[in-house]
């Protein structure tokens, strides 16, 4: 992952749990979603003063992984690096990569990319970013992701 000039994107520990194996005795494919979604809590809740913007209102509208090595249930947590990867008047999506945490070693498990909507709650229909939640994202905004299938 290259976001040289760009600003430094956030790292969250993720615990793996012993549910979280499937009968191949790696983490499931779907269990790589939660894990997504528990470091995409705590970076919108250190982007954004506490939880407004969750509060506010976002949903997932897309998701993007691309599996790179298996992972296998250790106690040791996976180490999830994450920032805002493109940013539009209603959305924004981030990016992932999820790998080693250093004190374990240095492997990529994946990569990944959310697409995140700004909805209204009280309408339950999408709305428009506001200014300062754009101004936020760019002052953050980091590279593309850097698939395997793109470079092709």
């Amino acid at each position: 992952m290259s976001n040289r000039g760009m600003p430094e994107p956030l790292s969250v520990d993720v615990p793996l749990r012993w549910s979280d194996m499937d009968a191949y005795g790696h983490v499931n494919n779907v269990q790589f979603l939660r894990l997504l979604e528990d470091a995409r809590v705590v970076a919108l809740g250190a982007w954004f003063d506490g939880q407004e913007l969750l509060h506010r209102g976002v949903i997932v509208s897309r998701h993007e992984i691309e599996y790179l090595a298996p992972l296998v249930f250790r106690p040791a947590p996976v180490r999830i690096t994450l920032w805002p990867s493109a940013v539009s008047t209603a959305g924004f999506d981030v990016g992932y990569e999820i790998a080693d945490p250093p004190a374990v070693g240095s492997r990529v498990y994946a990569r990944a990319e959310t697409g995140l909507v700004a909805y209204d709650l009280g309408q339950a229909r999408p709305r428009r970013l506001d200014p300062g939640e754009t101004q936020r994202l760019t002052e953050l905004l980091g590279a593309p992701v850097s698939f395997r299938w793109r470079r092709r």
